[in-house]
């Protein structure tokens, strides 16, 4: 076989790194964007948070009246970023003409005229977490901090221990009271048996582990009879007899004690005939201590929990502007960045063997800025679309909601779905209604009698409104929801409204009636 070389001409699509990293932010949540710039503030030098009272200048565009000793132009992402061409980062929608509020403030005049001391203030926070809390402070400008206060939270270990101090026990058994007291899990409930605590302590000694099983097993006594009631339980019948302990000495109890120690499944189903049978009280005996122990708590150890509590913040904002409405971009959100005025002009004169590096990390900082003003750019573009497509939902509520997909925005847009996909997720809309993801506006559409197409997500809330209003003694079943929507016009088979159901966590009639 003879070689040769020959000359071939192709095309292939290439991203460049810029628009990778374009397309990585745009699909980032805030929080993840927010731990995104702090990485990027920590790892370029040319890149730092803008002033409030800094001069705002937009990407590559020279202010007129800018001041004449600054050389080096500041990129400034701030909540007033154009969008889509528009000199205001809000839309208004249905309305003649938009209201355009611009209004230009002078950078204020700071004076640094001092000796160069500085004063500080004494931190309580030097000393310790011991140290006493600022509540007695008669400085009214003093705000308690919230997460100090979750933190300080009493566990349930703690509220335990505290209540074994009161115990007259000897060493051993207050060591095994304590090991019982750390093995608990969240919910108050001992997960392991007392035999494979014993053997995991004593190993191979056979007799150290029957010595290690008494103690625990007179811990454990002790354990049941703490606060709150129902702690140390090994089964959520145990825990709930636990708790039926302190109750009177009733029929209903003793039923309720009797329902306990049957399978728990016959207390969800809510089988009042079998566990009448099984238990051997009357049919109305059995419905009085099922309501009992409905009031019980089946995880005693769940209220001593820190729960983290991760709130919401919405990247675009919805309001009301006369007959529509006012759709911009929440400024909180948004991050203030710009370019680092004294490095850049130190590189302007730098001329050594590393000017080319420090020339690319100058260029990366303006593509991160640059980028951050698209994505928030492409945000409001698509919520504004997606405002101006589901008006009847910001007037009406989710009942009103019409079928929309993504193909529907993007072709309007002039971008991809892959795109809309990335704007959608992880990003949040305040409303009227409540914050809702941008996802929560697109659903399928389903069939109806006129011809035409009936939001799923209108579907989801008119079945949720049809089991609000139902009869508490006979709940709707899934086939009479469904002949319910047909009366309406909506055609939905029966596996549909059981498939809606599930999704809103609604459970099956059965379960649904009271007694």
């Amino acid at each position: 076989m003879k070689q040769g070389l020959s000359l071939r001409v192709s095309q292939h699509l290439a991203l460049t790194p810029q628009l990778q990293q374009s397309i990585r932010l745009l699909q980032l949540s805030t929080l993840e964007l927010s731990q995104e710039v702090d990485q990027m503030l920590d790892e370029n030098p040319f890149l730092e948070m803008a002033d409030e009272a800094a001069a705002r200048e937009e990407f590559g565009v020279t202010e007129a009246d800018a001041p004449v000793t600054q050389e080096v132009r500041e990129f400034e992402l701030t909540s007033e970023m154009p969008a889509s061409g528009s000199g205001d980062s809000s839309s208004e929608i249905s309305s003649p003409a938009a209201e355009s509020d611009s209004s230009s403030e002078a950078p204020l005049e700071e004076s640094w005229e001092g000796d160069g001391t500085v004063e500080t203030a004494p931190d309580d926070s030097e000393w310790g977490s011991d140290a006493p809390a600022r509540k007695n402070n008669n400085d009214s400008d003093e705000e308690t901090d919230a997460t100090e206060l979750a933190r300080s939270q009493e566990s349930l270990q703690d509220h335990l221990h505290r209540q074994a101090l009161g115990l007259r026990l000897s060493d051993e058994d207050r060591a095994a009271l304590h090991f019982l007291i750390e093995s608990l899990n969240d919910d108050g409930y001992l997960e392991d048996s007392i035999a494979a605590l014993a053997a995991g302590l004593a190993g191979e000694d056979l007799e150290e582990a029957e010595e290690l099983e008494q103690r625990f097993t007179m811990a454990l006594s002790l354990l049941q009879y703490m606060e709150p009631a129902g702690v140390g339980a090994r089964s959520l019948g145990e825990c709930l007899s636990l708790q039926l302990l302190d109750h009177k000495n009733t029929e209903e109890t003793r039923a309720a004690m009797a329902i306990c120690k049957q399978p728990m499944e016959l207390l969800a189903k809510r089988d009042v005939k079998r566990l009448a049978l099984a238990c051997g009280f009357a049919d109305t005996v059995i419905k009085t201590a099922i309501g009992l122990i409905g009031r019980l708590d089946p995880k005693p150890g769940r209220r001593f929990v820190n729960v983290e509590r991760n709130l919401i913040v919405p990247d675009v904002l919805v309001v009301k502007a006369g007959k529509g409405f006012k759709v911009s971009l929440n400024g909180e959100v948004m991050p203030k960045l710009r370019v680092h005025d004294i490095y850049a002009n130190a590189l302007k004169q730098h001329k050594g063997q590393g000017g080319l590096a420090l020339q690319q990390r100058l260029q990366e900082a303006r593509w991160f800025i640059k980028n951050i003003q698209q994505r928030f750019d492409t945000i409001l573009r698509v919520s504004t679309a997606i405002v101006e497509r589901q008006k009847s939902f910001f007037t009406h509520g989710e009942l009103a909601m019409r079928p929309l997909v993504l193909r529907e925005i993007a072709d309007e847009l002039g971008l991809h779905e892959s795109t809309i996909s990335r704007v959608t997720t992880a990003k949040y809309m305040s409303t009227p209604f409540g914050t809702f993801e941008l996802k929560y506006f697109f659903g399928s559409g389903l069939g109806t009698e006129t011809g035409g197409n009936a939001s799923s997500t209108a579907v989801r809330a008119l079945i949720k409104q049809f089991v609000a209003s139902e009869s508490a003694s006979k709940p709707l079943s899934d086939n009479q929801i469904s002949e319910m929507l047909r009366e309406q016009g909506i055609e939905c088979a029966r596996r549909t409204v059981a498939k809606y159901r599930e999704a809103l966590r609604i459970a099956p009639a059965n379960l649904r009636k009271t007694l």
